[in-house]
């Protein structure tokens, strides 16, 4: 089995590229600050423990043929922008507050960073079990 098919990476993998898609929804946000009509549009949260549950069996190595068939592999979300809510619309129809896109960002930044904080102390501990160092 590949290191980076394991249940816990793909669902780090999945947060990771979620996170990021987000990044750039925000960034767009506040490109268009003064742009009239314009909806500030976020991410739909995904349940990324939801994720890990139906995606916990492992792929085996079919090398005979009595061997049972393992999981399936890990696959991309696809992602649902919506449009933001809670945020006051301004005289011209936009609806980005600046204040708040930062703070998203602020937020996914600090979750970018866990998550990827995560994954590396995971890889580095299955390479230690693995007797590898490097």
């Amino acid at each position: 089995m590949e290191l980076n098919k394991a249940p816990l990476f793909a669902a780090m993998r999945a947060k990771m590229e979620w996170l990021s898609e987000r990044q750039k929804i925000l960034a767009e946000n506040i490109a268009n600050a003064d742009t009239p009509g314009f909806k500030a549009r976020d991410l739909k949260p995904v349940d990324f423990t939801e994720y890990l549950k139906n995606h916990a069996a492992t792929e085996l190595a079919l090398t005979n043929p009595m061997h049972i068939k393992g999981g399936r592999d890990a696959q991309r979300f696809n992602f649902t922008t919506v449009i933001s809510s809670g945020s006051e619309t301004d005289p011209s129809g936009n609806s980005v507050a600046i204040e708040e896109q930062m703070m998203k960002i602020g937020e996914t930044q600090m979750e970018y960073e866990s998550a990827t904080g995560i994954y590396r102390k995971n890889a580095q501990m299955m390479k230690i079990a693995l007797g590898r160092q490097n």
